[in-house]
């Protein structure tokens, strides 16, 4: 069961199977709920503490604030939405921006939870070099990590596809909300149905009328400003998050299955430059092989305890 904060599930068309090329997201793997034992947790702890330290994050970390993650125990499977399918069909966008629509209200008042509030203040306490995220909910800046750098974008920023023009998403709810008086009017009764209905949306898919608008300036098309599966990381960010590991001494990993490859290859890189790799996540990663130290257990407990020991 999916949280009203899937804002319609950013990445995704329906619950459906998917072949060749393309992945079902959902619970993969196993070793959901270990836990592991203080010693390990310590030791952990001893190899980054004080050292430059990069931190890359997942969903895993925004969902004690509500948010879903995507490949936790409890994850529907789902299919990713391509750019290519947002960008060539009506009837995707048109379904893309009514599930935004009911979901924009939750997403929008989502908090950092003590998750995102321990590693602000774990990097008061030790040298974080930056938090790399690949979560577009703008959780971590909220609650005072600093610097932080969107992988994949973030859901608060809506971008033209022609002129570059970037807009808030907050201004443009009730330009949603105008276009569509009729779906208006029903949007408490959606956002209950998104909330209980088996596939976290069912009512949402009947969206072959919903209007959205284009770009008050040029007239181009409007897209989230997040990377869809199938497109690249832009590259300037991408060498940003490099230089952050380039003055990092351990990479912290938190909250990710690092299904995809923008994640991955920090791990890849650091392997390769003999750099320890510290992973923390409930259920397998794929790249656990490349872990110095791998940990299991919920992300904010272990947090909250690395601070209490790193305080005193």
């Amino acid at each position: 069961m999916n949280s009203p904060g899937d804002v319609g599930a950013w990445f995704r068309t329906a619950q459906r199977s998917t072949t060749g090329s393309r992945t079902d997201w959902g619970p993969h793997g196993g070793e959901f709920g270990r836990l592991s034992p203080a010693p390990e947790l310590d030791r952990a702890l001893a190899l980054f503490v004080g050292r430059p330290t990069m931190v890359l994050t997942g969903a895993g970390m925004s969902t004690g604030s509500g948010l879903p993650d995507y490949r936790g125990r409890d994850s529907v499977p789902r299919s990713p939405m391509t750019f290519q399918e947002f960008v060539g069909s009506d009837l995707s966008r048109r379904r893309y921006w009514a599930r935004s629509t009911v979901g924009w209200r939750a997403f929008g008042r989502a908090t950092p939870n003590a998750a995102h509030r321990a590693l602000a203040r774990l990097g008061q306490l030790t040298p974080v070099t930056g938090v790399v995220t690949q979560n577009v909910d703008g959780l971590h800046q909220a609650a005072g990590s600093s610097p932080v750098i969107d992988l994949h974008g973030n859901l608060d920023r809506v971008v033209c596809l022609d002129c570059g023009a970037v807009t808030s998403r907050a201004e443009l709810q009730p330009v949603l909300l105008g276009l569509n008086p009729d779906f208006a009017v029903h949007l408490d009764e959606l956002a209950v149905n998104a909330r209980t209905a088996p596939d976290g949306d069912a009512e949402v898919d009947r969206t072959e009328d919903f209007v959205y608008p284009t770009c008050d300036r040029c007239g181009g098309m409007l897209k989230p400003d997040v990377v869809y599966f199938g497109e690249n990381v832009r590259p300037e960010v991408t060498a940003a998050a490099n230089r952050l590991l380039d003055h990092s001494e351990v990479l912290l990993v938190l909250g990710t299955s690092l299904t995809v490859m923008s994640g991955l290859r920090f791990l890849r890189r650091s392997a390769k430059e003999d750099r320890p790799i510290i992973i923390l996540n409930d259920g397998t990663t794929r790249g656990d092989e490349l872990a110095t130290l791998r940990l299991h257990g919920r992300i904010a407990p272990v947090l909250e305890r690395w601070v209490r020991q790193t305080a005193h």
